[in-house]
């Protein structure tokens, strides 16, 4: 699963998912696309299935790039511990997904191939998404 290699602060505050994505919210690799429609925390673990998902779909062809990296950490209170004790140790890592954002895109497949692969990794997401396709795409 991704997470990074290392962090400058090892417990970071929540975050407010107020408002659209200010970047990454056009197609920069691909010629199609997943797009955020709802403000969500996506774990490293829903990327990953994602990912197993699309390359599973596509049986190695084309290309994936995925274009959200969970960098922010989660952390938990062991269970049955009284309440004080300072912040919890660390759990898993997250992605702050605003809507408008790009979540994965796919080059080198068919309309057909990309539409699906992106519809079967949509599913292991908690949040709404729509397929986009680049605006000069042609056919491959």
């Amino acid at each position: 699963m991704l997470e990074p290699k290392r962090v400058q602060r090892r417990r970071v505050h929540r975050d407010k998912l107020k408002g659209n994505a200010q970047r990454g919210h056009t197609l920069a690799f691909g010629s199609f696309g997943l797009k955020a429609l709802e403000p969500k925390f996506i774990t490293s673990r829903q990327i990953e299935a994602c990912r197993v998902t699309i390359a599973r779909t596509l049986q190695r062809d084309g290309k994936t790039f995925i274009r959200i990296f969970p960098d922010r950490p989660i952390t938990r209170k062991p269970a049955e511990t009284r309440m004080g004790k300072g912040k919890g140790t660390l759990d898993h890592y997250i992605a702050v997904v605003k809507p408008g954002r790009i979540l994965f895109e796919i080059a080198g497949v068919s309309e057909e191939q990309a539409k699906e692969a992106l519809r079967r990794a949509s599913n292991k997401l908690p949040i709404k998404t729509k397929f986009i396709k680049r605006r000069d795409y042609d056919g491959v």
